[in-house]
């Protein structure tokens, strides 16, 4: 072995002896060198490589991965995530498990795009309630597509938060098929400069409440001939819902439906509401 390695050598096993032996001895350990950290954003970071991309100001968070069987989320969910990162402001991520709520990491968003119904399963318990009522009443926005609206059915402040929900006693909704969409606030801010417009879709008849909402579209049921909230708006403390019963599937989604929603998720975070690229 050469000189200059067995000194190497014995250094090293001088060292170890130190660090094994000391505590037997009642000795303490050699102190050792503060672990150095490195902002990742340095030019002292270790890795080559192009930086990171500047977050985006527009956080969103679509929930989905359950509904009623006759909903397609799986097809659905894609669609409607890539119609709202047309606005190039937003950051779109899609999580498919509804417990993501029990976790701190909401906050991490502006905006809440909830595409899910508990058919059947039980839906989140306390802990996910408590911090989608806390984040909407802090500032979050809140949007609800189509069978949204009947998640929670056993949490009373869900109606609150939601401005209407599903009431199963009603008349759920016309037959699937075309109808227009009526734009009755043309002046708000997700409206303005949208035109009414034709769509294939589910009327829904089925909501119910009393929460105080400023209705921006409504449809006339071939049914009775009434007329029924397509999208509406309301603010639960410092926050904003965005509500729509529109988007049963696929061909429902339509662009005017999509130009709709997107808008509706800019307003509820917050933002002035983009002209469609």
């Amino acid at each position: 072995m050469k000189p200059r390695h067995a000194h190497r050598r014995r250094q090293w096993l001088a060292a170890l002896a130190g660090l094994t032996l000391a505590p037997a001895l009642g000795l303490a350990a050699p102190a050792q060198p503060p672990a150095r950290v490195i902002d990742a954003r340095s030019e002292a970071y270790p890795y080559s490589g192009p930086p990171a991309p500047e977050a985006k100001p527009l956080p969103v968070l679509v929930l989905t991965g359950a509904d009623f069987p006759g909903h397609v989320w799986r097809e659905t969910t894609p669609v409607l995530a890539e119609a709202l990162r047309q606005d190039p402001r937003a950051d779109v991520r899609i999580v498919e498990d509804a417990h993501f709520m029990d976790s701190s990491a909401l906050s991490r968003y502006r905006v809440v795009v909830l595409h899910y119904m508990n058919w059947r399963t039980p839906a989140p318990g306390a802990a996910a309630r408590e911090n989608l009522q806390r984040f909407v009443e802090d500032g979050g926005g809140l949007v609800l597509v189509h069978f949204a609206c009947g998640t929670w059915l056993d949490w009373a402040q869900f109606r609150e938060l939601a401005g209407r929900v599903w009431n199963p006693r009603l008349r759920g909704h016309d037959r699937r098929g075309p109808f227009r969409v009526n734009i009755i606030e043309p002046d708000h801010p997700i409206t303005r400069g949208l035109s009414s417009f034709e769509t294939d879709d589910e009327l829904y008849t089925c909501l119910d409440g009393d929460t105080p909402i400023q209705v921006l579209a409504t449809a006339t049921s071939r049914v009775d001939q009434r007329d029924y909230p397509m999208a509406f708006v309301l603010e639960v403390g410092k926050g904003r819902v965005f509500h729509s019963p529109l988007g049963h599937d696929v061909k429902a989604l339509g662009q005017p439906t999509l130009e709709l929603f997107r808008r509706g998720v800019a307003w509820a975070a917050g933002f002035q509401p983009m002209n469609a690229p």
